[in-house]
């Protein structure tokens, strides 16, 4: 008598934050009648313990999660736990596909999808996509001028900026001006850390989001960026616009981009490139992902072009036939710089709009696309910070408190919009330490 069937499923790997602010990908798995397999970090069990019970969020519905210990300050870490949950899985389920939604996943992602003969981005992007230090080797020609820290650092010319490989977010990322700064932010680091000593390079941020297929893109499009470089030491992302709204480069970037897909030899997935361009027209990468792009991006470009950029995702992973359309409208993303202090309270001045506090992994409700020539339109207003949190320096992603999401159907209804909105958004804070 002949053994029955396992279960087909599909293992998602990614942090909470990643799996709630992008729940299409749980909702279009189990329609399929797939199930559900989550890796995620240790650090996220209290959180999944906490809505265990909901069975209206969107965790209800995943089959098994494997939290897995490690983190991006120690170097190959995060290899063992997920291999070891897919080992397991293995024997209970028919593993039809595996696809990292978040960053630190990618490499195991990759490594699993590999064993597996699933489709996934290749093992070389997975490994290089996730170490900063390895694009610089295999992309000479694209990268900033680069010493390691253990190398001799007496030619390092300032302005320089200090970056860990391996982590996200713009984690310790930090613009140092002299030797002596060089040196106290370096002994700050892990022993474990590699980290980077590299050119400052000046010019505007992009981004490049790139669906392959088979190892051929079957669509590219440039995202502008907005830091807050421009008057600190730290490279935070404030702004994503889509479509970038400065065309003049554009297919500069597009044909960068696209030699750094080749390099890499991306074989299927998504990717994430951010770039920045000097004044003489120079594209500089600053790094690669091989998974979907973070913060409101993947909303953007449903708002942008009408459907999920999920779907298509998910289509490549599984080997099925995947396409994308162009843009048809004006989208943006703003992090909204906050007093510091005690936060009391976020409103909004804004008909038929209310303030959402979604906490740092509360679920993000996708607003509908319009139609291209629809009003400009302010989307939502959400708060990733709780009451009562204090907000200080904007040093990396996680101290963002406020965001909005817009579009319009030009770009000059986009700017003003974003302006209008701006104004109209009242964050609310006590100074720290202040009595009630």
């Amino acid at each position: 008598m002949s053994e029955p069937s396992l279960p087909r499923a599909f293992i998602l790997a990614g942090s909470l934050l990643a799996v709630c602010r992008a729940p299409r990908y749980l909702a279009e798995l189990r329609e399929r009648g797939l199930r559900v397999l989550l890796i995620t970090s240790a650090n996220w069990r209290a959180e999944a313990e906490r809505v265990a019970g909901d069975s209206g969020h969107p965790l209800a519905g995943v089959e098994d999660i494997a939290f897995v210990d490690g983190g991006v300050r120690h170097e190959g870490s995060l290899i063992a736990g997920p291999i070891a949950a897919a080992l397991a899985w293995r024997r209970r389920y028919d593993v039809v596909g595996a696809y990292a939604v978040g960053e630190t996943m990618v490499e195991p992602a990759g490594l699993i999808a590999d064993a597996l003969g699933v489709p996934g981005p290749g093992l070389r992007a997975s490994r290089v996509c996730r170490s900063k230090y390895l694009q610089r080797w295999y992309l000479p020609e694209f990268s900033p001028g680069v010493a390691f820290a253990g190398d001799d650092l007496s030619a390092v010319r300032f302005p320089a900026v200090v970056k860990p490989s391996g982590r996200h977010s713009s984690s310790g990322v930090v613009t140092v001006t002299d030797a002596e700064s060089l040196r106290a932010e370096l002994a700050a680091y892990g022993d474990q850390e590699t980290v980077l000593v590299e050119e400052k390079v000046v010019g505007q941020e992009y981004s490049v989001e790139s669906l392959v297929q088979h190892g051929k893109a079957i669509f590219a499009s440039v995202t502008r960026k907005d830091t807050n470089d421009h008057d600190g030491r730290h490279f935070v992302e404030l702004g994503h616009t889509v479509p970038s709204d400065h065309a003049a480069v554009t297919e500069l970037l597009l044909d960068a981009n696209q030699a750094v897909l080749d390099r890499l030899d991306v074989r299927d997935g998504i990717t994430h490139a951010e770039w920045r361009v000097t004044a003489n027209g120079r594209p500089v990468l600053m790094e690669i992902a091989a998974r979907p792009p973070g913060d409101g991006l993947c909303s953007l470009y449903e708002l942008a072009t009408g459907r999920p950029l999920e779907t298509e995702v998910l289509r490549i992973a599984l080997g099925e036939h995947a396409d994308y359309p162009a843009p048809r409208r004006h989208t943006r993303q703003v992090y909204v710089e906050h007093p510091e202090g005690v936060l009391d309270d976020v409103v909004v001045d804004w008909p038929g709009v209310r303030v959402e506090w979604v906490g740092e992994a509360g679920v993000w409700e996708q607003p509908e696309p319009l139609p291209a020539d629809a009003p400009a339109t302010l989307h939502a207003v959400h708060v990733h910070a709780d009451r009562g949190a204090v907000l200080g320096p904007i040093t990396c992603s996680e101290d963002r408190s406020v965001t909005f999401l817009v579009d319009a159907p030009t770009a000059a209804g986009l700017d003003e919009i974003t302006e209008r909105v701006r104004r109209a958004i009242d964050i609310r804070t006590t100074p720290k330490g202040a009595s009630a």
